[in-house]
């Protein structure tokens, strides 16, 4: 499996439900300025649910995000559950 060119030590954005509640990685957008965002499916989220973490621990959590290695900028990536495949959509 390819894995990502980009340091482990990037700092990338993801919530506190998936680090201290375990909560899983449904939902993935690779941000225009080249920033990455890990989320679940908690909606209504606030500045206060967002942790910076690297991009080592985010795959060290869920390896199935290696998949996603050749996302363009602006686009994201969803699952409905942790088992299901990744689909990638343009965000615009």
């Amino acid at each position: 499996m390819k894995k990502f060119t980009e340091s482990l030590g990037l700092a990338v954005f993801t919530t506190r439900y998936v680090i201290e509640q375990g909560a899983p990685i449904l939902y993935v957008y690779h941000c225009n300025d080249g920033s990455w965002q890990f989320n679940g499916e908690e909606s209504s989220l606030t500045d206060e649910d967002y942790r910076v973490i690297s991009l080592g621990e985010v795959l060290a959590i869920d390896d199935t995000l290696n998949e996603l290695i050749n996302m363009p900028l602006g686009f994201e990536a969803l699952r409905k559950t942790k088992n299901d495949k990744w689909e990638i959509v343009s965000s615009n």
